[in-house]
C-alpha cells in the first residue's frame, strides 16, 4: 500500500510444528537452525533467561525433531533450560517473548504447557530415569514409539543419571540417550574420523555384522566365548572412548560434532532403528554457539538479564543494596581468615551462592562437587566428623535432593554442618521448581537442628558468625534471592544467642512475629495498622528452631491478635508456634492467632512482588489479616479503599 516490500517469509515462518520440519529436505535444515538461533537470541534479549545452553543445542534440536516423530516419539530434555529452541519449534514460537513472564511460558519444560513436553524438568539428572519410565510403559503396552533423553555433561555428575543407566539395559531394548558434552570435559577433539566411525558403527551394516559375530562367538567352545566377546568390545571402545557406558550395557556412539547436521542426521537415523539395546550418543557442542558475546563469556551466558543484541551488554538494575549471596560470601571469607577449619562446599553453584568470593581468597578450601547434592551433604558430614567447619551452600530447592543425607548422615550423628540456603522463599521467573518453600518444615522436623532465617543482610552476617562459632550440631540459615534491604552490614558481626528473637517495634493491640525476609513488609503493615489506631508490636523471630518461647509467650499474652509471617509452606514456623502455644495452654484465653504462609499450591512464575501479593504475604495482606481477625469488617473495607487509592 505504501510502496514498502512485505516482510521476507523465512523457512521458520512455514514451520508451525515438527511435522512441518520433517517435510523439509536435509539441505534446508541448517538454514532453519540459523533462523532458530537468531530467534532465540532476539527473544531472550527481551525477556532474559537461559541463553548459552540453548544456543549450543540448536542444530541438535532441529535434527532430533526432524528425525523422530515427536510428540508420538518421546523427547525429554534434562533440566529444561536448554529447551528454548525446542519451544520455538513446537508451536510456541509466537509466545517466546512471554518467556518467564507472569502468565507466559515457563523457562523449563512443563507438561501443562505443551504436548511436546512429556515430562517437566528444572532440576538436573532426571531425564534418563523419566525416559526409562516411558520405555517400560511403552513395552508393557506393546507399542513401538521411540524414547529419547537429552542430558548435559554437567548433569552426568549426579548419581541419579548412573542409577538409571544401570537399570536401563536390563529393562528395555529401545532407549536413546543423547549426552550433550558442551565443555569438552569428556571428549577428545572431534573431527572427520570420529564422525565417520560414529556413523558407520551406528549403521545397519555394522549392526548386522556385529550380530553375526556374536552368533559366531556363541558357537565357539565355551572357554573361547568370553575372550572373543571382550575382544570385540575392546576394539570398539578403544576407538570410541565409551568404555564406561558400554560396561553399563549401553551401545556407545560418538563423539560427534553436535553442530554439523551432516554428521548428526545419519547417526540419529541409524540409532533410531536400534531396538535391542539402549544407545548413548555422545554429542559435542559449544555452549553459546553462534553468538560471540556468549561464546566469549566465562559462563557462556548461562543465565542473563535483558541485553543489547549488538553489544551483548546486559541491562542490569541500578546497584542498590548488596546481594544476599555477596554478604554471605564476604562474611564467610572474613571468618575464614582467622579459622583455618572453615571450608566451603557447593554443588555446581559457586557464583550463585557467593562462594566464588570465598574461592578467590581460599581456592584450596572451596570444593565444588558438581550437581551432586547428596554427595555434598555427606562429604560435609565427613569433614565435620573430622573436626573441620564445613559451610555447605546449596539453594533451598536443591537441598531437597539431599534430604536423606541431611537426616541420616548429619542430624542423627549431631554433626556441626553449617547449611547456607540461598533462594529461600519465592524466586520470581524461575517459578515453582526453584522456590525455597519447604526447608523450614523439613529441617525444623529434625531433632537437634538449629534453623535460622535472615530478615536483612546485617542479620545474615550475624547468622554466618553464629554458624562459625556453633559446634554443637547442624545449623542452617536461609535467606532470599537478590538485594538486601539496605541496612549497614557490620564489619565484625557477633554471634547471636541461640533461640533468641528481637523486638523491632512496640505496640499494644496486634503482634506480628516475622521469620525471615518478610520483616520489611511486616513493618509496613504495622504502619497501615497504626494509621487505623491499631498499635502493633513487630518482632523478628530469627530462629524457627529452637523457638524463642519467652518472646512468643509475651506476644500471646499482651496482644489481642497474634500473626506469624513466613516465606515458607504450611507446616513450618507458624505450625511450630501453634504447637508451642497449644502445649502451654496459651490458646485457651481466646487469642486471635493467624499463621501467614505461602499458599498450599505451587505458584507459577511472575515478578516476586506480584507472587508475594498473590500469596497474601505483602503489607496490605498482613494488615488486612489483622483487621479481619479483630472483626473490624468496616475497617477492613476502609483499608481496601486506601490501598486501591
Amino acid at each position: 500500500m505504501n510502496g514498502m516490500a512485505p516482510p521476507r517469509r523465512t523457512l521458520l515462518d512455514g514451520i508451525d510444528s515438527p511435522a512441518d520440519l520433517r517435510k523439509l529436505p536435509d539441505s534446508e535444515l541448517q538454514s532453519v537452525a540459523d533462523e532458530v538461533r537468531a530467534e532465540l537470541i532476539e527473544g531472550v534479549s527481551r525477556t532474559g533467561g537461559h541463553l548459552g545452553a540453548g544456543l549450543g543445542v540448536v542444530e541438535l534440536t532441529v535434527a532430533l525433531h526432524h528425525t523422530f516423530n515427536t510428540p508420538d516419539d518421546i523427547l525429554i530434555w534434562d533440566v529444561g533450560h536448554q529447551a528454548y529452541p525446542h519451544k520455538i519449534l513446537t508451536e510456541r514460537r509466537s509466545r517466546m517473548r512471554t518467556l518467564r513472564q507472569g502468565g507466559g511460558l515457563s523457562g523449563f519444560t512443563k507438561r501443562s504447557e505443551s504436548v511436546y513436553d512429556p515430562f517437566g524438568a528444572a532440576h538436573a539428572a532426571t531425564s534418563i530415569s523419566a525416559a526409562l519410565g516411558f520405555c517400560v510403559g511403552r513395552d508393557q503396552r506393546g507399542e513401538s514409539r521411540r524414547v529419547v533423553a537429552v542430558i548435559g555433561d554437567g548433569s552426568m555428575s549426579a548419581g541419579m543419571a548412573y542409577e538409571a543407566m544401570n537399570m536401563a539395559a536390563a529393562t528395555t531394548g529401545q532407549l536413546t540417550v543423547i549426552l550433550n558434552d558442551n565443555d569438552m570435559s569428556i571428549a577428545p577433539p572431534v573431527g572427520a574420523m570420529s564422525a565417520y566411525l560414529a556413523r558407520h558403527m551406528s549403521g545397519q551394516t555394522y549392526q548386522t555384522v556385529r550380530k553375526a559375530g556374536k552368533k559366531l562367538v556363541s558357537k565357539l567352545p565355551s572357554a573361547l566365548q568370553a575372550p572373543a566377546g571382550r575382544a570385540e568390545g575392546m576394539a570398539r571402545t578403544l576407538l570410541t572412548s565409551g568404555a564406561l557406558f558400554e560396561e553399563m550395557g549401553f551401545y556407545y556412539v560418538g563423539p560427534i560434532d553436535g553442530h554439523n547436521l551432516d554428521h548428526l542426521l545419519p547417526v540419529l537415523r541409524n540409532v533410531r532403528e536400534i531396538t535391542d539395546r539402549p544407545v548413548l550418543v555422545h554429542v559435542v557442542t559449544r555452549k553459546g554457539k553462534g553468538y560471540a558475546p556468549a561464546e566469549n563469556a566465562s559462563d557462556k551466558y548461562h543465565g542473563v538479564s535483558k541485553f543489547n543484541i549488538v553489544t551483548g551488554v546486559q541491562v542490569k538494575p541500578v546497584p542498590g543494596a548488596p546481594q544476599y549471596q555477596t554478604v554471605f560470601g564476604e562474611t564467610l571469607t572474613r571468618a575464614a581468615e582467622t579459622d583455618p577449619r572453615i571450608v566451603g562446599i557447593t554443588a555446581a553453584m559457586p557464583g550463585g551462592t557467593g562462594l566464588d568470593i570465598f574461592a578467590r581468597r581460599f581456592p584450596d578450601r572451596l570444593f565444588d562437587v558438581g550437581i551432586a547434592e547428596q554427595h555434598a551433604v555427606t562429604f560435609s558430614a565427613g569433614l565435620a566428623a573430622d573436626g573441620m567447619r564445613p559451610f555447605c551452600a546449596i539453594y533451598s530447592t536443591f537441598l531437597q535432593r539431599g534430604y536423606d543425607q541431611v537426616v541420616h548422615d548429619v542430624a542423627i550423628q549431631k554433626l556441626p554442618v553449617r547449611f547456607a540456603l540461598d533462594r529461600a522463599g519465592l524466586v520470581g521467573a524461575d517459578g515453582a521448581t526453584h522456590a525455597g518453600s519447604f526447608d523450614v518444615g523439613f529441617l525444623g522436623a529434625l531433632p537437634g537442628f538449629v534453623v535460622m532465617a535472615a530478615s536483612d543482610e546485617a542479620e545474615l552476617a550475624r547468622m554466618v558468625a553464629t554458624q562459625a562459632a556453633f559446634d554443637e550440631g547442624p545449623i542452617s540459615v536461609r535467606y532470599p534471592r537478590g538485594e538486601g534491604t539496605g541496612v549497614a552490614v557490620p564489619a565484625d558481626p557477633q554471634p547471636l544467642e541461640i533461640g533468641r528473637g528481637r523486638i523491632v517495634r512496640e505496640g499494644e493491640v496486634v503482634a506480628i512475629l516475622s521469620l525471615g525476609g518478610r520483616l520489611t513488609e511486616s513493618l509496613l503493615a504495622a504502619d497501615r495498622l497504626q494509621s487505623m489506631g491499631l498499635t502493633t508490636t513487630v518482632a523478628d523471630a530469627r530462629f524457627a528452631k529452637p523457638l524463642d518461647e519467652d518472646l512468643i509467650r509475651r506476644l500471646a499474652r499482651e496482644h489481642a491478635v497474634f500473626l506469624t509471617v513466613e516465606e515458607g509452606a504450611v507446616g513450618g514456623f507458624g505450625a511450630f508456634v501453634l504447637h508451642y502455644l497449644a502445649r502451654e495452654g496459651l490458646l485457651d484465653r481466646g487469642l486471635k492467632i493467624r499463621t501467614l504462609t505461602l499458599p498450599d499450591v505451587f505458584q507459577d512464575h511472575d515478578k516476586p512482588e506480584l507472587m508475594y501479593a498473590a500469596a497474601g504475604l505483602d503489607a496490605e495482606a498482613i494488615a488486612r489479616t489483622a483487621v479481619q481477625a479483630l472483626g473490624l469488617e468496616q475497617a477492613s473495607a476502609t483499608l481496601d479503599d486506601a490501598v486501591r487509592a
